[in-house]
């Protein structure tokens, strides 16, 4: 029986909350009146699986779900019933949240509805990618290996994510430790040195430190309001239709990084599409899901044009040709794979091996940041420091050729 948490007001107008079971959300409502509440807020849930900041569905965490993926094919191939499984996983899985979504997913089994079913009412948890290989492997008679899969893909999706979040870090620290330095010199150190330097006859870049000084010192907090300004725009225009269709363009054609965000959309299509051929799943629905599960709007629209081909019944690789974003051996290998009729494992070969290239190009992307990142900061305070050494060096030559 699922959970529902709500919001109500009691007859003397106080707001209570709480959490309650029932049937479906007419019966929560129901039980709500028989305690003589007026609700306010009704959501299906408890209150384990709620943002505190969105009260919304909290977002189940990709390891959590691969773990627990891995767990539930084990339990079924040793023979376990699907809602004893659940029912091991409810009671020794540490996350509250998803043990409140096993926990609702086991009473909807319980009352005769399949896994997949099942799983389709918590979108925040298991995607729909998810829910259409459990549903091929519920009828196909193959859950286990089906869940043994995803878990799989799940793991290798999360390491190149961590991967690619844990490479940035070190840069980032740079870049925030070299803005802080900066701003440090130009308002506490160069002030102090300036105090005993002449105001006249100062070389360029003296000056035009000074003026930065001046700048930074006298209008930081209008600097960091305009940065906060732009920032809000861009956020804001990004997240429109036109604005997400033209960041995706520029993040799979910006020099150097677009070639990794390619690989790794490209890699992701393959995985997901090859995944789901293996599984069963029909090859219009499988694209259909991969579209979804592109990440890039650029990407989507030319999955859509496949679509349409493979619909009339023409190959798959031309319009992914036609679009100009897959790689030429990649397409060879998607039109050998459709002729032989291997198109499902052809699909995962080359999410394999393209994964581990583009793991080799972002480790070497780091390696390139991180020194390059370093010569810049040691440049910037060079100059710094010789726009305060120049004018004192200065002096002191020239008096000492005075008389």
């Amino acid at each position: 029986m699922p959970t529902f948490t709500y919001k109500a007001r009691t007859v003397g107008g106080k707001l209570v909350d709480g959490v309650l079971t029932a049937d479906n959300e007419t019966a929560a409502l129901r039980a709500l009146d028989e305690r003589s509440l007026f609700p306010v807020d009704v959501n299906e849930g408890g209150r384990a699986s709620r943002s505190l900041l969105s009260g919304g569905r909290k977002k189940i965490r990709t390891q959590r779900l691969a773990e627990m993926y891995g767990q539930l094919a084990d339990l079924l191939r040793a023979g376990v019933p699907v809602l004893r499984a659940l029912d091991v996983l409810c009671r020794q899985n540490s996350s509250l949240a998803l043990t409140e979504i096993l926990r609702e997913v086991k009473q909807d089994v319980g009352g005769g509805e399949t896994l997949a079913d099942a799983m389709a009412k918590h979108p925040n948890a298991f995607s729909e990618l998810h829910v259409s290989m459990i549903r091929a492997g519920e009828e196909g008679a193959f859950l286990e290996d089906v869940l043994q899969r995803i878990a799989t893909f799940a793991e290798r999706q999360n390491e190149l994510r961590s991967k690619m979040i844990g490479s940035m870090v070190y840069p980032c620290v740079l870049v925030t430790v070299g803005t802080v330095v900066l701003i440090v010199l130009l308002v506490y150190v160069v002030p102090q040195v300036r105090e005993f330097l002449p105001e006249e006859n100062l070389p360029i870049l003296t000056t035009a430190v000074f003026a930065l000084c001046d700048t930074v010192r006298d209008y930081l907090w209008l600097i960091g309001l305009a940065i906060g300004v732009v920032l809000v725009a861009a956020v804001s225009y990004f997240r429109s239709v036109s604005g997400r269709e033209k960041l995706d363009r520029i993040k799979l054609w910006v020099p150097g990084v677009g070639r990794i965000y390619r690989m790794v959309a490209i890699c992701r299509f393959c995985r997901i599409l090859g995944t789901l051929l293996a599984n069963g799943v029909p090859i219009l629905q499988a694209l259909r899901i991969s579209k979804e599960s592109a990440g890039n709007r650029i990407l989507e629209d030319i999955i859509g044009e496949a679509t349409e081909n493979v619909r009339k019944g023409e190959p798959l690789a031309e319009p992914l040709r036609a679009g100009g974003i897959f790689p030429p051996d990649i397409l060879d290998m998607i039109a050998v794979g459709e002729e032989s009729n291997n198109l499902d494992n052809v699909l995962i070969q080359i999410a394999d091996s393209n994964e581990a290239r583009t793991a080799r190009l972002i480790d070497l992307a780091v390696r390139l940041i991180e020194p390059v990142l370093l010569v810049v900061m040691a440049a910037v305070v060079l100059l710094i420091a010789l726009a305060l050494l120049i004018p004192i060096l200065t002096g002191a030559l020239a008096g000492m050729g005075g008389p």
